[in-house]
């Protein structure tokens, strides 16, 4: 009897519906307010290599919806000593109001290519991502300006 209960209580969760629409407009009009000029600051870590890097930021300059799942996110990227806008573009995926940023072997020119799934939560993020040979796990804070 209790592994009915639970498997009924397992699959229920199973189940959860997609956002009715107007929840959906509203949830994605919230996330590209909230992540338009948002930065990142955490850090990742390799299992593999048992390493933590030292502290990541990611600006975010400028999020746009495409339609259906897609989306841009313009990040500003700083390497060696010069800083430009990078168009990324990725799945939004929602886990209830949740969103879930997702990217599969997206080639970036002159960066790589990366697979990785992070999910956005009450200024926090934590995720995993892998590229051609190392990846692992990442986490930290979302900062809003002011």
């Amino acid at each position: 009897m209790r592994w009915l209960l639970l498997t009924s209580v397992f699959l229920a969760g199973c189940s959860r519906k997609a956002p009715a629409p107007d929840l959906k407009a509203e949830l994605e009009k919230r996330f590209q307010t909230e992540m338009t000029g948002a930065t990142l600051v955490g850090h990742s870590a390799m299992p593999d290599q048992q390493t933590m890097s030292g502290e990541e930021r990611y600006s975010i300059e400028k999020v746009s919806h495409l339609g259906g799942d897609t989306w841009l996110l313009t990040a500003r990227m700083q390497i060696e000593g010069h800083a430009f806008p990078v168009p990324v573009p990725v799945q939004i995926k929602w886990a209830g109001d949740t969103p879930v940023i997702e990217l599969t072997d997206l080639s970036i020119p002159g960066l790589g290519t990366y697979t990785a799934r992070v999910v956005l939560y009450r200024d926090q993020y934590a995720g995993t991502w892998s590229s051609k040979d190392h990846g692992g796990q990442l986490f930290g804070k979302i900062e809003h300006p002011h």
